[in-house]
């Protein structure tokens, strides 16, 4: 299985593709797209859909993994946000890539197996898990790749056939 995590902005996209085969992860490209801060909001958007496009387009992923938003303090970051991941999961849709969506404490928990590990734990966790030399830069781009092995971890359990799956 190959699965594509994503941890949604719209300055920053963290992604991270890994294919899941017989327990073990292999990493495949992860990065982040960037979008200048002084381009109009729209444009950003396009920016964002344009190039998950191209990652679609280069691989066949299997399935998109996404962090379900939580905002309890900036609300215009939080519409703006809500609007980039509006176009992530589009541009899933678009592709024919079903659409998985986990907390932050399932992540913590399938990555650590400990829903209340700190960033740190999870992100070198996650270097682990896929045998890299380093914990990927941006943070955006090592919490994408936790949402993909999140979704690789509970895919298969019946915890993960109940998770919602967007329609």
């Amino acid at each position: 299985m190959v699965i594509i995590g994503i941890d949604p902005g719209y300055a920053i996209v963290g992604y991270g593709i890994v294919k899941y085969e017989g327990n073990r992860f292999t990493p495949l490209k992860y990065g982040a797209v960037t979008t200048p801060a002084d381009l109009p909001f729209v444009k950003r958007l396009d920016i964002i859909f344009e190039e998950l496009g191209k990652l679609f387009s280069e691989y066949k992923i299997d399935a998109m993994s996404i962090e379900k938003l939580f905002f309890n303090t900036n609300t215009t970051t939080a519409i703006d946000v809500a609007q980039a991941r509006g176009v992530i999961v589009l541009s899933a849709e678009r592709a024919g890539i079903p659409v998985f969506e986990y907390t932050p404490l399932q992540v913590k928990q399938s990555v650590t197996g400990y829903g209340r590990a700190e960033k740190k734990q999870i992100m070198e966790m996650t270097r682990m898990l896929l045998g890299l030399e380093k914990v990927p830069k941006p943070d955006d781009t090592a919490d994408a790749l936790a949402l993909a092995i999140c979704h690789a971890h509970s895919a298969g359990s019946i915890i993960g056939k109940l998770n919602y799956r967007m329609r």
